[in-house]
């Protein structure tokens, strides 16, 4: 027996080449032409084009809690409070001028519309510029919201740990000796 005539036991199976035609016939096993014919096809989940159709709530999360002050006039506070009466939101809504929301007495704001005359102590009310200038020269008092210091994320350069303060880029801190 010379080396050339060597045969194996059992022949050499030969497997299906799918696409080449033979026993798999026209499209392969594939279905039809498109998307799904394809190799590595995905197809979208239903669910997330529902997801992207339906409209979204922008913004932050709080602003739905704290909405915009509520507006009175000058003129306004004229006719509804005498003369020495305090404004404050709470007197306000005792008034009927506002309603309560959520439970809690609204934030306000005093514009500048219309002419006062009569003195009143205002408090924890927000007032343009306009409006303070006529009721501190009608003899008014106020007593402002102390105004808290709003502090930009990209401003901050670090966080003073011995301190707890927050550094502001452009600020020099104080050295303490």
């Amino acid at each position: 027996m010379q080396i050339h005539e060597l045969k194996r036991r059992t022949e050499n199976r030969k497997t299906a080449i799918v696409g080449r035609g033979g026993k798999r016939g026209k499209t392969s096993g594939r279905g039809g032409k498109g998307q799904t014919a394809r190799a590595g096809h995905k197809i979208r989940p239903e669910m997330r084009d529902t997801i992207k159709k339906m409209p979204k709530l922008r913004g932050y999360a709080f602003k739905a809690y704290s909405p915009k002050p509520l507006v009175v006039n000058v003129s306004d506070l004229e006719v509804l409070f005498s003369n020495g009466d305090s404004v404050n939101p709470q007197k306000l809504v005792e008034k009927g001028v506002f309603k309560l929301f959520a439970g809690k007495n609204p934030r306000v704001k005093i514009l500048a519309t219309g002419e006062i005359t009569k003195k009143l102590n205002i408090s924890d009310c927000i007032l343009s510029i306009e409006a303070k200038n006529k009721i501190e020269k009608a003899g008014g008092v106020i007593t402002e919201i102390p105004k808290v210091k709003k502090t930009n994320i990209s401003n901050v350069s670090a966080v003073d740990s011995n301190d707890s303060k927050v550094v502001i880029k452009g600020e020099k801190k104080a050295n303490k000796k």
